[in-house]
């Protein structure tokens, strides 16, 4: 009975280390280069309003996150 509480407290010990690495990215997205200024990133902006949808960036990050879970399935 005690087992199947055992793995829900391993489930939100994953969610918020995702979380607390979400947090992160997000405080310090302006200082890394390049995330969300690609060529290919569009940006529309008009008298009041503005358009933003990162592309490129959105295709980078997946695929270097798709390799990161490739890399780790392998075990």
């Amino acid at each position: 009975m005690i087992e199947p509480f055992g793995q829900i407290g391993k489930v939100f010990i994953i969610i918020g280390i995702i979380s607390i690495a979400l947090g992160l990215i997000l405080i310090f997205m302006n200082k890394i280069p390049y995330i969300g200024k690609l060529p290919g990133d569009i940006i529309i902006q008009r008298k009041n309003f503005t358009f933003y949808f990162p592309l490129m960036t959105s295709l980078l990050l997946s695929i270097i996150l798709s390799l990161i879970c490739w890399i780790l399935s392998r075990k």
